[in-house]
């Protein structure tokens, strides 16, 4: 992966905020992301597809259910580079705005939204 990429995978707010969840909670579905940083789920999809294209996301589908993750495949300084932004905005307001909403979806952690 080369670095030009990376970094401008994550220049966008909205891409970076959904691989924070990501990098947070594992693995999470679209409509998850949608709930949690209050966008469309055009938008949301939008971004994940450039997040998934870059090599940085990789999605698993499960019927009509669609499910992103941190790509195993990144090279390790990009994981460490992932870990430290996380690790550097986890008290962030943002943050933790984004993971309240998602924490206050019904159903969660039993994915109502999700088979």
């Amino acid at each position: 992966m080369q670095p030009e990429a990376f970094f401008r995978a994550l220049g966008d707010p909205t891409r970076l905020r959904c691989l924070m969840l990501l990098q947070h909670e594992g693995e999470l579905c679209v409509c998850e992301l949608t709930e949690a940083l209050d966008l469309s789920q055009p938008k949301i999809s939008r971004h994940l597809a450039h997040l998934r294209d870059a090599g940085i996301a990789q999605v698993r589908r499960e019927g009509t259910w669609v499910f992103y993750r941190a790509s195993s495949e990144l090279p390790s300084w990009t994981r460490g580079v992932l870990q430290q932004t996380y690790a550097g905005n986890q008290d962030s307001e943002r943050f933790q705005a984004d993971h309240r909403r998602l924490q206050a979806m019904e159903g969660r952690p039993a994915r109502t939204c999700c088979p």
